[in-house]
């Protein structure tokens, strides 16, 4: 049986598109990926450096790139106090 060529030109030309597609759609995951981590962190409150996430002692914290200031979401101040009740340096700040 004989292909043809009228399908043999839409199935080259639907293979076309979808190689089209599939590189529009890596250039936009590309793209994004870039985006997301441009808006990863955030703009230290004191300086212009961005803040970067730290672990201490398994609570996430927030320090600036920059001033190496150290910036706490809601409720974390309240963690590294509890943890600290042994006696260490930072619960001793707030007797």
């Amino acid at each position: 049986m004989p292909i043809d060529l009228e399908d043999r030109g839409r199935a080259l030309e639907n293979e076309y598109f979808h190689r089209k597609e599939q590189e529009l759609i890596e250039k936009l995951r590309a793209h994004m990926a870039v985006e997301n981590a441009e808006d990863a962190g955030m703009d230290c409150p004191r300086c212009d450096g961005r803040l970067q996430e730290a672990d201490y002692e398994h609570i996430k914290i927030d320090v600036c790139d920059k001033c190496h200031g150290v910036w706490f979401d809601a409720g974390e101040l309240a963690q590294v106090i509890d943890k600290d009740k042994d006696g260490g340096w930072f619960s001793r700040l707030f007797d």
